[in-house]
């Protein structure tokens, strides 16, 4: 059985991710970490991850980009991987990431749905396709009110699928507010939308003469993230140090 500990244990996905570990017999949540404590666990929950006294084989990590670096701090020097979920990372933060990979399996992920990350390799196809055909590209994600990063990581991620395609050519454009100009070419617009509870939707557009071909992904509910998550903390235990992603946990199956 994999023993984890719930960093972010009593936010959104958090709450989600211990459900699912609740029910599966093959994982559970030995331990939690969160600040806040109105929540009743059946599990100890601590302030921060090197208070933690339970043994355990990874680390789930649904937080807060401003506990990235102490998480990573941590995880290296107890030499537990972990599930990096946390988006809206700076440049620092990344380079972070990229130290502690050195020393420790570090599994990151834009997204951990199954849906989207078959997504990122569609792009990557039609974007082989219609690119050069001259059609412009442009990406639409929604997500609720409490969303504080923007535009999304997905969004981000799949404006890199894309761009991947075409040799690291085109620039991102965030809005075109204080712009008085035709769109150029070589661009790949990137737009957000923050409302309600959307959980979270992306639209990807290919916009050429007389023809509009549209890969589109919208999520229900968290519980998809939440089980690519579980799925990744399971496959993560063992491996040697390193970058993964939700391909290789899809190609594990």
């Amino acid at each position: 059985m994999t023993k984890v500990v719930m960093h972010g244990c009593n936010g959104h996905m958090g709450r989600v991710i211990t459900d699912l570990c609740a029910a599966d017999a093959d994982i559970t949540i030995v331990a939690g970490v969160d600040k806040f404590k109105g929540i009743a666990n059946e599990y100890p929950v601590y302030d921060s991850l090197s208070e933690v006294k339970e043994e355990y084989d990874a680390v789930i990590d649904f937080s807060n980009a401003s506990a990235v670096d102490g998480l990573l701090d941590c995880c290296v020097a107890n030499s537990k991987p972990v599930i990096l979920c946390t988006t809206g990372l700076s440049d620092e933060m990344l380079k972070h990431v990229d130290e502690a990979c050195k020393k420790i399996p570090v599994l990151r992920s834009a997204n951990m749905s199954l849906g989207i990350n078959t997504l990122f390799d569609l792009c990557k196809k039609a974007t082989q396709v219609f690119a050069d055909a001259g059609y412009d590209i442009e990406i639409v994600e929604k997500h609720h009110n409490q969303k504080l990063d923007a535009p999304s990581g997905t969004a981000l991620a799949l404006a890199d699928a894309c761009n991947e395609a075409l040799d690291e050519k085109y620039e991102y454009c965030y809005g075109r507010a204080d712009r008085r100009e035709k769109r150029p070419k070589n661009e790949i617009g990137i737009s957000a939308v923050r409302g309600g509870n959307i959980v979270g939707e992306h639209e990807v557009i290919f916009a050429g003469l007389d023809e509009v071909i549209t890969i589109k992904h919208t999520a229900y509910s968290k519980s998809v993230f939440a089980k690519g998550a579980v799925e990744a903390a399971k496959f993560i235990v063992g491996k040697s140090a390193g970058l993964y992603d939700m391909k290789q946990v899809i190609a594990s199956k």
